[in-house]
């Protein structure tokens, strides 16, 4: 099942990024759950393009429509449909691409995959197909906002190029890195990032950077002890985004440079409750939740697609330059953010309602 993701709650998503539309189905969401478009549509918004000055122009509203599995405001426990329609779509403007391999696409492994590729966009391999997978995760925000109300998810731009920010997750707050274009976590420090972005657009370049994403108040237990642990699932998760290149948790590769006896999270009581006096554990110590704070980052890498000469090949193997047109964005960062915010909302319900399932209590 290459399009679906998920146990309990599962998300499958579909559409092409110049054809009809995109859209995702989610299953196994509990019934009774408030819903509506307008709840929907808030997060898409966050991650639709031709948003500010620093992402892609292309224009597209990303209306979404409710087709089933709701009625009179309320999730009924069957399959729940979105679809967004396609507003802006020029896929004359790919036409080169028809008979070239663009460098770091997935044209060519497309190609060699499936025998036959939708050059138009790149179809599936293009971040529209994420409007379903920050849909589904809107849906399960809502979930989690009536059985887990203190839960909450919030991801930041840590690090664009070679600027990063030394700010603690603890001290993020979601207004802060909502109120900059850059969803940077200081928003003071904003107007040297977007001056950096639009500089490397000017150069017909791109630049990649690190989201950091925050989970508070998760529940202990979630995550199981051998393949479905839940920094490997929150791992496939982010994985499975476009662009991604990398995923650490806690420490991550910095805690190869420490010893156990610096590494190690010493456990205390606080207020009748199991805490942790640090958190290089990431919030997650054998494959399952602790109750502290789950911290990870995920590297994107710069765009492929730049508007500077390339050396490729055509589908017939002959040498050629490319020199890619059509609208992209110079960093895909600050639209990743919500992405991997519905990511990390998704991989956190289904395992809430994993452990719910077991009810050993």
């Amino acid at each position: 099942m290459p399009n679906t993701f998920g146990h309990l709650f599962r998300i499958n998503t579909w559409g092409e990024s110049h054809g009809g539309g995109v859209g995702v189905v989610v299953d196994g969401c509990p019934p009774r759950i408030p819903l509506t478009e307008s709840t929907i549509q808030t997060e898409l918004d966050r991650r639709r393009p031709g948003q500010s000055s620093i992402v892609t122009p292309r224009k597209e509203s990303d209306t979404c429509t409710i087709l089933s599995g709701v009625f009179e405001g309320m999730t009924t426990g069957t399959p729940i449909s979105i679809m967004v329609r396609n507003e802006d779509q020029r896929p004359s403007a790919y036409r080169e691409m028809e008979t070239m391999y663009r460098p770091s696409h997935a044209d060519y492994t497309y190609q060699a995959k499936y025998g036959i590729r939708n050059w138009q966009g790149g179809g599936r391999a293009s971040a529209r197909e994420t409007i379903g997978r920050v849909a589904g995760g809107a849906i399960a925000k809502e979930v989690l906002a009536k059985f887990v109300p203190k839960f909450e998810v919030v991801a930041f731009v840590q690090q664009i190029y070679n600027i990063t920010s030394d700010i603690s997750p603890s001290d993020v707050i979601f207004s802060e890195v909502e109120s900059n274009i850059v969803r940077w976590p200081v928003a003071a420090e904003a107007p040297r990032l977007i001056e950096l972005i639009e500089n490397v657009r000017k150069q017909g370049d791109s630049v990649g950077g690190v989201v950091c994403c925050v989970i508070r108040n998760v529940p202990p237990g979630l995550g199981e002890p051998v393949f479905d642990k839940l920094e490997a699932d929150l791992a496939a998760a982010m994985m499975s985004l476009p662009a991604s290149k990398g995923f650490e948790i806690g420490s991550g590769f910095a805690g190869v440079c420490l010893k156990g006896s610096e590494h190690n999270d010493p456990f205390v009581m606080e207020d009748g409750r199991v805490r942790t006096t640090s958190n290089r554990s990431g919030g997650v110590q054998g494959g399952i939740s602790n109750g502290e704070d789950i911290v990870f980052r995920v590297a994107f890498k710069p765009t492929a697609t730049i508007s500077q000469g390339q050396q490729t090949v055509t589908t017939e193997g002959e040498a050629v330059e490319l020199k890619a047109r059509g609208r992209h964005d110079p960093c895909v960062l600050p639209r990743a953010v919500p992405m991997v915010e519905a990511m990390a909302r998704l991989v956190i319900v289904d395992h809430w309602m994993r452990q719910r399932a077991l009810a050993w209590e």
